[in-house]
């Protein structure tokens, strides 16, 4: 290992010195982030093969797909707060090394509980992975460069979104449920050859540990989680979701009362003084309400309201990711020209106009409609997405990006998780109001039920009342959508700066920042 010396400051600032080898760092780090989205998107194709495979119940099959997201979520900030700690590669490896392990443990497991744990291990391996990517990227690409690096890996990540639900009917089609995890292994070796080979280290300047602080982010987050996915399926009348939220509540406060406090916090809550932090924080969260929301209401449209196959419904989804592709690219070349508040306020405007164009979609409307909604869409969340994280990590300092890069991804997670939970929430509610009084009990509970009812019965009257409720629903959950972009691009507008005065240099140009590089 040979340490990069830091290099000698002048009076105008640090001197600038990239690393000739982060092109090539980046690909490792979106090798990393992809494989995270695949999994995570293909397992949802994959949930009717394997509850069939493994004998698993409806509670069983739930959780399966909830245990990654909670300990996913539970673990953000603690992991963020180790790769600052001890490393940021080291810790990414370690992650990498876990999800792969488990990867295979989840390929061969031969009952739910056994497939659980797997799940579990991949939840940890991933809230590793993930902090510890960004804080890279963040150390490594300057601010000049930093708009480009996270349009890669948005453009990356939209791309996984998108394709892994194609890539995931096509592997059960022609092999078996546990080709979505067999997927996982190739990629995870190569993103391990070539995190050992390229990235190099980097962390924070020392800090005591924050035991209290990690155990209240992991309840809180945990219990946050548990809530949004419970609140759907049982409403606020159950006392597991009461309960969830209360502690949600309560760990709350606690963790900011002690974090406040505490000498050494895990997470610097002085960061949120940052207008830049603040406002781009809120408007990343409002944005992920929307674009959680939607995947879940236009899925269940197209495969029940227009009857797409599930591997045809992710192929719909194609145009939304080649715009959002073409939009990122070029929103990496406009970053620095017209800053990234601009970039965000466009981006924004551009996702509110697809929501409202998805809300005058009808039970009777076909693809040429959806498809443009949907490149409207995708170019405003190509503009937005990047311009937002980069304003969010421009305003964290090298030496807390990993902490930092927790909070955005813990971010972005709560509110992805929120728009499923609100925007289903809101469907089905509005779809129950929609459908007649004479309507059968069971088909005034969600639109797979009025359909399978109106198909067993032989009622097609039902299942055209059903598609037609559907899509009112739908209309109100797009219209709501559209609102809270409306208000993310009014706050960016308002709160965010834009350029910052100073730009700062990448870690290797950080005194307080420890980087050395592998040769």
């Amino acid at each position: 290992m040979e340490s990069i010396s830091t290099p000698p400051t002048t009076e105008a600032g640090p001197a600038v010195t990239r690393n000739p080898r982060r092109w090539w760092i980046l690909v490792a780090l979106c090798l990393a982030t992809i494989i995270l989205v695949i999994d995570n998107m293909a397992l949802t194709v994959a949930v009717p093969a394997l509850a069939a495979d493994l004998h698993a119940d409806a509670q069983a099959t739930q959780w399966i797909l909830d245990s990654y997201m909670l300990v996913f979520a539970g673990l953000l900030l603690t992991s963020g707060s180790l790769s600052d700690r001890f490393g940021r590669k080291r810790i990414m490896t370690v992650g990498l090394a876990l999800f792969g392990a488990a990867s295979v443990l989840a390929t061969v497991a031969g009952s739910a509980g056994e497939l659980i744990t797997a799940r579990v291990v991949m939840g940890i391996g991933g809230a590793l992975i993930m902090p510890a990517g960004l804080s890279i990227v963040i150390n490594l690409f300057d601010e000049e460069e930093r708009h480009k690096a996270l349009s890669a890996l948005g453009g990356v990540s939209m791309l996984g979104l998108i394709g892994s639900p194609v890539l995931g009917g096509v592997l059960i089609d022609r092999f078996w449920w546990g080709a979505v995890f067999l997927i996982n292994i190739p990629i995870v070796v190569a993103a391990l050859v070539a995190v050992v080979t390229l990235v190099p280290e980097s962390r924070g300047p020392w800090r005591r540990p924050d035991p209290v602080g990690a155990l209240l982010s992991a309840v809180t987050m945990v219990a946050l989680v548990w809530t949004i996915t419970e609140l759907p399926a049982h409403g606020m009348g159950s006392t597991g979701t009461v309960v969830a939220l209360i502690v949600t509540i309560v760990g709350l406060i606690g963790f900011l009362w002690w974090e406040s406090r505490v000498e050494h916090p895990m997470v610097p809550l002085g960061l949120f003084r940052d207008r830049d932090f603040a406002g781009g924080s809120v408007s990343l969260t409002l944005v992920q309400v929307g674009n959680g929301g939607l995947l879940l209401v236009l899925t269940q449209y197209l495969q029940f309201g227009l009857g797409y196959s599930p591997l045809k419904a992710g192929t719909a989804f194609l145009p939304m990711a080649i715009a959002a592709l073409l939009a990122s690219g070029a929103g990496a070349g406009l970053g620095p020209k017209v800053g990234n508040r601009m970039l965000t306020v466009v981006g924004l405007l551009f996702m509110a106009a697809g929501s409202l164009l998805l809300a005058t979609l009808s039970a009777d409307s076909g693809f040429g409609m959806i498809s443009i909604a949907l490149i409207v869409f995708g170019l405003g969340g190509g503009l937005a997405m990047p311009a937002a994280i980069a304003t969010i990590t421009g305003a964290v300092p090298p030496e807390q990006a990993g902490v930092g890069s927790a909070l955005n991804d813990t971010i972005q997670q709560a509110g992805a998780a929120l728009g499923v939970a609100v925007l289903g929430s809101l469907v089905s509610a509005v779809f129950t109001h929609k459908m007649p009084n004479s309507a059968p009990a069971q088909a005034k509970h969600s639109l797979a039920d009025a359909l399978a009812l109106a198909g067993a019965n032989g009622d097609g009257g039902l299942a055209h009342t059903a598609r037609t409720a559907f899509a009112g629903a739908m209309s109100v959950s797009f219209g709501v959508s559209a609102l809270g972009v409306l208000a993310a691009a009014v706050l960016a507008l308002v709160v965010v700066r834009g350029h910052r005065p100073e730009p700062r240099a990448a870690a290797e140009t950080d005194s307080t920042d420890t980087v050395s590089a592998a040769v």
